[in-house]
C-alpha cells in the first residue's frame, strides 16, 4: 500500500513537472511569436518614417546638414623600459567635416558644400632635449564649392561654379586654387550631380610663381551622396584639365562614409586621393639640395605619385 502511494505521488510529480515544462515551452514560443510580430511592426513603421522623410526632403527651401569624424588619443609613459622610448608623451587629434547648404527651386538650384580635414600629432621623447614637444599638423585639407544652375530641361541646367581649395593650418593660400567657370550641370538620377564646364579659369595663388601657373581649361565635378538606415555616404570628384599644358592639370577625389550607432554618433571613415604635378614639383624644389649632383627638378623628372590621406574615428551626423 505504501509503495503504491509513493508510486502515485511520483507519477503526479512527474506529470506536474511535465505540465510546467510544456507551459514554459509554450510561453517561450508565444514570446518569440510576439517578438517577431513587433519586429515586423517596427520595420513597417521605419518604412513609413523613411517615406515621410523623403516627402519632407522634396519640399522647396534650404536644406542644411553635416557629417564627419572626430577623435583624440593621449598617452604618457614613465620608465616603461620595454619600449625604445621609456619616457614619452604622445597624442593625436582629428577633425573632419562635410557640411552642405542646398536650395532647390522649380527653375533654379544653388548647392554649397565643403570638405575640411584637420589633424595634429605629437611624440615627445622626454629623454631627448632636442625633441619637438608640440603638436604638429598631419593633415590639412580645406575645400569649398558653390554651384548655381538655371534649369533648361528636367535633368539639365546651365550652371556656374566656384571652387576654392587650400590649407588652413600651414601655408594658407600657398598654394591656393580658385576655379571659376560656366557650362552645364546634369542630374541623371537622384543624389547624383555631374558638372561639365568647358570654360573654366584656374587661378593659382602661390609664392613660387616659377612653378605654379594659372591657366584656362575645362572643369568636371561629379558628386554622389546617399543615406540609408544609419549609413551616410558621399563621394566627390573634382578635376581641372588645362588647355595650356597637361602639367598644370589636377584632380581630387574624396570619399566619406559614416555609420550612426546612437543619436547621431557612430563610426566614420574618409579617404582622399589627389594628383597635382605642380604640387609635386614644388615639394621636390623644397627638398632639393643645391649642393647635390642631381639635376634640378622639373616637370619631366619629378616623381608625381598619387597623394593619399585616410581618416578613421568617431563620426557625427546632424
Amino acid at each position: 500500500m505504501k509503495t503504491h502511494m509513493m508510486t502515485k505521488r511520483l507519477l503526479t510529480t512527474l506529470a506536474l513537472v511535465g505540465a510546467i515544462s510544456t507551459g514554459m515551452a509554450q510561453t517561450k514560443e508565444e514570446l518569440k511569436s510576439e517578438q517577431a510580430a513587433k519586429k515586423d511592426s517596427i520595420s513597417a513603421l521605419q518604412g513609413q518614417v523613411d517615406a515621410l522623410q523623403k516627402q519632407i526632403d522634396q519640399f522647396p527651401g534650404w536644406k542644411f546638414g553635416a557629417f564627419g569624424t572626430i577623435g583624440a588619443s593621449f598617452s604618457n609613459f614613465n620608465n616603461w623600459y620595454a619600449q625604445g622610448s621609456p619616457n614619452n608623451s604622445a597624442g593625436s587629434i582629428t577633425i573632419t567635416a562635410n557640411p552642405h547648404a542646398k536650395l532647390d527651386r522649380e527653375k533654379y538650384f544653388w548647392y554649397n558644400t565643403a570638405n575640411i580635414n584637420l589633424s595634429w600629432v605629437k611624440f615627445d621623447d622626454k629623454d631627448d632635449p632636442t625633441d619637438n614637444k608640440n603638436f604638429r599638423e598631419s593633415s590639412d585639407v580645406f575645400d569649398v564649392t558653390s554651384l548655381f544652375g538655371y534649369k533648361i530641361a528636367k535633368n539639365l541646367a546651365a550652371s556656374t561654379l566656384g571652387e576654392y581649395r587650400t590649407t588652413l593650418i600651414n601655408n594658407f593660400n600657398n598654394p591656393g586654387y580658385l576655379d571659376l567657370g560656366v557650362g552645364v550641370t546634369w542630374t541623371p538620377v537622384e543624389n547624383l550631380v555631374v558638372v561639365v564646364h568647358p570654360l573654366n579659369y584656374n587661378f593659382v595663388f602661390a609664392d613660387n610663381n616659377d612653378i605654379f601657373e594659372s591657366s584656362l581649361g575645362a572643369k568636371v565635378v561629379a558628386n554622389y551622396n546617399r543615406s540609408f538606415g544609419g549609413v551616410k555616404f558621399n563621394t566627390n570628384l573634382s578635376a581641372f584639365m588645362s588647355y595650356k599644358d597637361s602639367d598644370l592639370s589636377n584632380w581630387t577625389w574624396i570619399n566619406s562614409l559614416s555609420y550612426t550607432v546612437w543619436k547621431g554618433i557612430g563610426l566614420g571613415f574618409e579617404i582622399g586621393l589627389r594628383d597635382s604635378k605642380q604640387e609635386a614639383l614644388n615639394y621636390a624644389f623644397g627638398n632639393w639640395d643645391s649642393a647635390g649632383t642631381d639635376p634640378q627638378p622639373n616637370f619631366d623628372n619629378v616623381d608625381n605619385s598619387i597623394q593619399v590621406y585616410t581618416t578613421f574615428g568617431l563620426s557625427y551626423n546632424f
